[in-house]
């Protein structure tokens, strides 16, 4: 028993490099050998296998397992670098989809609120338009209640005359009209002169203050009826034309 275990103790302190040492002499024992043939003479032939090439396979074969765990963590160092590409590749992609997807946003967002401006001005510009249109509206009816408020005789084309005289910056008082008027018509807008001299050379005198129609036409005032026999029409051009003769229908005291 204490024999065998010498053996045992021997056997496990071989070395990896000693074992293939080992089965390399074993081997080349085994080459060695004489092969003895028996021809059909009867004659023995002896073929001495050690006069042939002897073959080493112990560093050979260590040569070829290197080679081959060289070979085998490139192939992984290769696929490893393949693994790393690729998730570098879709990290990239991700992060080009997702900036992608913030421009599209911010696109979306600017242009909803240049929209949202554009409405917000055209709603503006609307509700000018609008309060434009009823501050038009209301200067009409201020106007036409104003023409509303003129009685439709002497007091009231005097008074609306004046009215118009003052926008026009043409200078005359109620009482200076008044006065000129009844001593030309005695207040009649459709009185017509046909004895003095404008009349005999055939263009008498006509209406409240007796204006021949070429100084009329003449100093007809804007905004004015076009009728000489038009009352406020026909003392707004006398009043423009007194002012230019004149100075003022108030200094008028006699025929003009």
């Amino acid at each position: 028993m204490p024999k065998n275990t010498k053996l045992r103790e021997r056997a496990r302190a071989l070395t990896k490099n000693h074992k293939i040492a080992l089965a390399g002499v074993a081997t080349l024992g085994a080459a060695t050998l004489a092969f003895s043939a028996v021809p059909s003479g009867g004659q023995t032939t002896t073929i001495d296998a050690a006069s042939a090439s002897p073959v080493a396979y112990s560093s050979e074969r260590v040569k070829d397992v290197k080679a081959s765990v060289t070979d085998q963590l490139a192939v992984a160092s290769v696929k490893v670098e393949a693994i790393e590409a690729k998730k570098k590749a879709a990290a990239e992609a991700a992060a080009k989809k997702k900036a992608a997807a913030a421009e599209a946003a911010a696109k979306k967002k600017a242009a909803a609120a240049m929209k949202a401006a554009a409405e917000r001005k055209a709603e503006l510009a609307r509700q000018a338009k609008e309060a434009a249109s009823r501050s038009v509206q209301r200067v009409q009816v201020q106007q036409v209640a104003a023409k509303a408020t003129y009685a439709n005789n002497l007091d009231g084309w005097i008074r609306q005359s004046l009215d118009i005289m003052k926008s026009k910056g043409i200078p005359g008082s109620y009482n200076g009209l008044h006065r000129n008027i009844m001593r030309e018509s005695s207040g009649n807008p459709n009185a017509i002169n046909n004895w003095d001299i404008n009349a005999v050379n055939g263009v008498p005198s006509k209406g409240l203050l007796q204006v021949i129609p070429p100084t009329f036409k003449a100093y007809h005032v804007p905004g004015t009826s076009w009728n000489i026999y038009d009352p406020v029409a026909n003392i707004t051009a006398a009043a423009n034309y007194a002012a230019d003769k004149y100075g003022s229908i108030d200094n008028v005291f006699g025929a003009y």
